[in-house]
This record gives C-alpha cells, structure tokens and sequence, in this order.
C-alpha cells in the first residue's frame, strides 16, 4: 500500500532580481530617457539623496562607484581610465533610449572617460553631457583638495556630510578620508594634454558663489563638443548647493533632457 502523497503547496515566489551593483537603483522599463548621476569625489550615489527619480520625462539613475558605500568592499577603481571599461560594460543594458551623463566637479571626470569608452567601442553615446562645476581636462588637475591633508579631508568630508543633511560621525569619517584620498589620486592622475573631441552637446553649469571651480575657470569646455555648441548655464548658489537639487538647476536640466527625448536637440 503506498501512502498519499501531500498536497503540493503553491511555487515559492522567485526572489526579485537584485540592482546591478553599478547602479543604485535598476533602471525602469518606463522611462522615455535617463540621466545617469556620477558621484563627488569621496562619497556615492547615496549623496544625490535629496534629488527626484525623474526630472521630466527622464529617469534618474545613480551610478555607484566601486570602493564605496555599498561597494565598499572592492579595491579602489585605480584611475578613470581604468574604470571607464567595466563602467560601460555595467551601463550598456540601459543605454538602450536616450540618455544624459551628469558630474559634478571630480564627477565629470569619469563621465567624460564613459563617454570616450562608448565612443572607442561603437557604443550609443549620450546625447549630452552636464558639467557641473568643473575645468575642461586639458587645464586640469585643478583644485585645493589636490593640496589637502588628512585631518583637512576630514574637514571637507564632514562639510560634505552635513551638506546632504547627515552628521559626520567619526567612524565613517575616517573611513571616507581613505575613499577621498584615492579619489584625490585618481584626480592628480588624469593628466590631458589638450583638448579633444566628445561627440556629444555639451551644458555646463557654474554656479555664481562658487569659490571651488569659479565659473570663470570653465571655458575650456567650448574645445570640446563635436558637431555642437557648449550651452552655458550660470546659477545662484555655491559649490555644494547641488546636492538639494535646487529648482533652477532641475529646470535647466529638464530642458535640455526634453529635446534629447524628443530628438530636438539644439544649439546655444
């Protein structure tokens, strides 16, 4: 006699697909186009907080750096050149509908690397580039940081910190100088001879107050842009005040996101 069988209960429910470790969140299906957020030098994607996930029709997407936050475990990307490979490889999968690169200051940098990379590989390149607060990397490596200590990356790194909203706590400080550090590095390390061509428009954004990168520092961007014009932008505020996504700033990317979507794209 053999004994009945139990009844089979319903299938367990597949667990949902974890994000790619390159992005914060996995981009939606949705989305008409996306804007993918490089990070400052030190932090992650955790910094772009206070910013919407979508500016207009275009979805917001925070790229996570390795070395940091929840990538905290894997070594140091080394230099941006070094990371523009594995960076575009993770990306490719979502460049598949118009997209924009945002930096701000040492974040442009990679994105400027992402964008050679597409371009040597064949790759959809982004329609535009925003350059928030940043020299042209031919008249680079600029800035103070470049000449900072330890104790004086703390400092920075606590300011940044409370930029955002949190409190600095010692621990994390202290992890985060070595984060800064190497980003630092990889900042003394991106040396550019000269100008050259990306083949994408070109916005870039100072900001009025900004005793950083003054907006002065950053017409060196008009050698680059292939085919197109730079559209200039200067707002109110200071370096950090991007960080809460401030109206004018969203406006301004918002418009240019806009033609992008519809492939409208103009000229300054």
């Amino acid at each position: 006699m053999t004994s009945a069988r139990p009844a089979e209960g319903p299938a367990p429910k597949s667990r949902p697909a974890r994000p790619a470790k390159w992005l914060l969140r996995r981009p939606k299906s949705d989305a008409g186009a996306r804007i993918f957020l490089f990070p400052y030098a030190g932090v992650g994607a955790s910094m772009y907080t206070l910013w919407p996930e979508r500016i207009g029709g275009a979805e917001v997407c925070l790229v996570q750096l390795p070395g940091r936050e929840t990538r905290l475990r894997e070594p140091h990307f080394g230099t941006y050149e070094e990371l523009a490979g594995p960076l575009v490889e993770a990306l490719v999968p979502y460049l598949d509908r118009p997209f924009a690169f945002f930096g701000h200051c040492s974040g442009v940098l990679p994105a400027v690397e992402a964008v050679r990379e597409l371009a040597r590989r064949g790759l959809p390149v982004p329609g535009r580039l925003f350059v928030s607060s940043q020299v042209a990397p031919h008249d680079g490596p600029y800035g103070r940081l470049l000449d900072l200590g330890e104790d004086e990356l703390a400092g920075e790194l606590a300011a940044l910190i409370r930029a955002t909203g949190g409190e600095p706590h010692p621990d994390l400080i202290e992890l985060g100088v070595g984060v800064l550090a190497a980003d630092i590095e990889a900042n003394r390390r991106y040396r550019v001879a000269e100008p050259f061509a990306l083949p994408t428009a070109l916005t870039t954004i100072g900001w009025r107050g900004d005793e950083v990168i003054p907006p002065a520092l950053m017409g060196g961007w008009s050698e680059y842009p292939f085919g197109s014009d730079v559209r200039e932008v200067l707002l109110e505020g200071t370096h950090y005040d991007f960080l809460k996504a401030p109206a004018p700033l969203l406006e301004e990317l918002a418009h240019d996101l806009a033609e992008l979507a519809t492939g409208t794209e103009t000229t300054a």
